[in-house]
């Protein structure tokens, strides 16, 4: 069948992977649009670390103005944009989701590409610093996407990351795509991929989003709920992030800020 010929997908023809980070990052994009610019860093940091955090990966990565950055697997930008503001970075973003990518560029301006961690679009000790933000525990492909990591960095380039580590033996219904490793695991993958672990911090320790930035974040997804709460995307979307609450309040998964320099 051709490609003019093709049927669309339906609703409910969509994983959800692609229904959390692909479908919702457009929906997204318009519920900014609609509730005004002051809404957008917020809603495109959930899931990615709260400022207290984020602050702790730029200063970790020796991040000022000027400083250019990669970020890969950006979703719609929040973070690129937070440390853009923040601390006066050039940010540039990989992510494989389109409408991510359309999200981030129209919600920020920032330079986006679409590619997958596995295949940066980027060419070979490009940049000084980098940061992967929740990404690693989405993929078995981890010493893949590490390896992109190191090639893309210069020698003694500063990596940082956000990574949801397995701590029990079991995850109870994990959310669909998890793959999340061990400390030890996490340890092992960087050390092969060229990387030495610097430091390491619980994420679960760093202060709570502000009051203003919760309050925004409310206000997001009150929109996305009214204007699509019954589309099966949207639960979906919203089963997965509830299942990965449940994880993280079980203690069966935690969150770990990551800094490793390349060697």
């Amino acid at each position: 069948m051709s490609a003019e010929t093709a049927p669309e997908r339906s609703e409910t023809d969509v994983a959800p992977m692609e229904a959390e980070f692909d479908v919702v990052a457009g929906w997204t994009e318009e519920v900014v649009a609609a509730l005004g610019p002051g809404h957008a860093i917020p809603a495109g940091c959930r899931g990615s670390g709260s400022p207290s955090a984020l602050d702790w990966l730029a200063e970790a990565l020796d991040l000022g103005a000027g400083s250019r950055i990669l970020d890969a697997g950006a979703g719609v930008g929040g973070p690129a944009a937070y440390a853009a503001q923040r601390f006066g970075v050039r940010p540039v973003l990989v992510e494989p989701m389109t409408r991510a990518c359309r999200a981030a560029a129209r919600m920020f301006g920032l330079p986006v590409v679409a590619g997958s961690g596995e295949h940066l679009p980027v060419a070979g000790g490009a940049f000084d610093a980098a940061w992967c933000l929740g990404v690693l525990c989405t993929t078995s492909a981890k010493a893949a996407l590490l390896a992109e990591l190191r090639r893309v960095l210069t020698l003694g380039g500063r990596l940082g990351m956000l990574v949801f580590v397995q701590i029990t033996p079991e995850l109870p219904d994990a959310p669909e795509g998890n793959d999340s490793p061990t400390d030890a695991e996490l340890a092992d993958l960087l050390h092969a991929a060229g990387f030495d672990l610097v430091r390491k911090a619980d994420a679960g320790g760093f202060a709570a989003a502000p009051s203003s930035w919760q309050r925004r974040v409310e206000r997001v997804e009150q929109a996305l709920a009214a204007a699509h709460g019954a589309d099966p995307r949207r639960l979906q979307a919203h089963a997965q992030e509830q299942r990965m609450g449940r994880l993280l309040d079980g203690g069966h998964v935690a969150g770990r800020l990551v800094y490793a320099v390349a060697r």
